[in-house]
């Protein structure tokens, strides 16, 4: 399946036809189309090697490399959700269909999230692209890479574009295209989507994996984090006042939604770029649709799909989600 895309000639108003993308029959809501993937779905795909790359500010994140069959000069790079890891189906999934055509791939894994602590008491977020750019200029300047196209889902869609858009004038001519989905393109949203009653499930997974790495932060950096009655945080707004913002430099949880938020840097995107949203994601608020900044963007692609959930898109009886044959067509249409 190949999708045939044109940059407007006349006036900028790239927002896509909705798909024809139908799950399988039994993933017949959001939630079943979020969950079954992560908990079922295997991809038969093993990494070459990993790479560990240290930061200007002596940290470090490892870098999880596939070499193509021929030597390549193309390259994904593929950036997870918050709290995933190269590891995730989404992530292989992504790298084993551009390996499949031609492409290195490398999955790169956010500070904290490849298996070992990272050194500062800081970690990553969703307003903090350096790292990915960090990564980006490695690829080209260590191995010669020609073409490179960056794919991310959720967070890692908040990473991708806000990697292009925050210094447009950064990004290097190798980037030729940028592909997000289910992307919290307001963070607000995605707090108070997931804040529902319904979405419970999501919101104590999150806070139990994150409790884990803060109780071990407590233990490396006393007096700098402080676990002390972790449990009794029930919000995304609790934690991220009592963490995320003062580590990373915020003034609290609100601030840290508005000036994180990648949304109001869209419009400052200039590589081909693809945002896909579904519209029955439970992560997401329709405030995460950035149609406004579609409408009136030459290069910003947003298709909305009526079904897919959270980084879902399972096609049945097909190893590859659509959304990773969906990725592959749109770089190829701007090589």
């Amino acid at each position: 399946m190949r999708y045939l895309i044109h940059l407007p000639t006349i006036y900028p108003m790239p927002i896509l036809s909705p798909s024809p993308y139908q799950p399988p029959l039994l993933q017949f809501n959001g939630h079943l189309q979020s969950i079954y993937p992560s908990i079922f779905r295997k991809v038969p795909f093993v990494y070459a090697r990993r790479e560990r790359l240290d930061l200007p500010d002596g940290d470090f994140v490892d870098l999880d490399w596939s070499v193509a069959k021929k030597s390549s000069n193309k390259l994904v790079i593929v950036t997870h959700g918050l709290e995933g890891d190269s590891t995730r189906h989404y992530v292989t999934g992504m790298a084993k269909i551009f390996s499949e055509n031609g492409y290195d791939a490398l999955g790169w894994n956010c500070r904290s999230c490849s298996g070992e602590m990272n050194r500062l008491v800081r970690f990553y977020h969703h307003g903090d692209a350096n790292d990915l750019r960090y990564v980006i200029d490695f690829a080209i300047n260590q191995y010669g890479y020609e073409e490179i196209v960056l794919v991310g889902f959720s967070m890692g869609g908040s990473l991708t574009f806000r990697a292009i858009a925050e210094y447009p004038e950064w990004v290097p001519t190798q980037v030729k295209s940028a592909i997000g989905f289910s992307v919290p393109c307001s963070l607000k949203g995605s707090v108070d989507a997931l804040s529902t009653k319904g979405n419970n499930i999501y919101l104590k997974r999150f806070l139990r994996k994150l409790g884990e790495k803060i109780k071990l932060k407590a233990q490396l950096f006393p007096g700098q984090i402080d676990a002390t009655d972790y449990d009794q945080i029930k919000t995304f707004i609790e934690f991220d006042n009592r963490y995320t913002a003062p580590l990373h430099g915020y003034d609290n949880a609100l601030d840290f939604y508005e000036k994180a938020s990648v949304g109001p840097l869209l419009h400052q995107i200039n590589r081909p770029s693809l945002i896909v949203q579904a519209v029955n994601d439970p992560f997401l608020l329709p405030n995460c649709m950035p149609i406004e900044t579609a409408e009136q963007h030459p290069t910003l692609f947003l298709e909305m799909t009526e079904k897919g959930g959270h980084c879902g898109f399972m096609v049945k009886g097909e190893l590859h989600t659509w959304a990773e044959k969906r990725a592959l067509a749109f770089a190829q249409s701007f090589r």
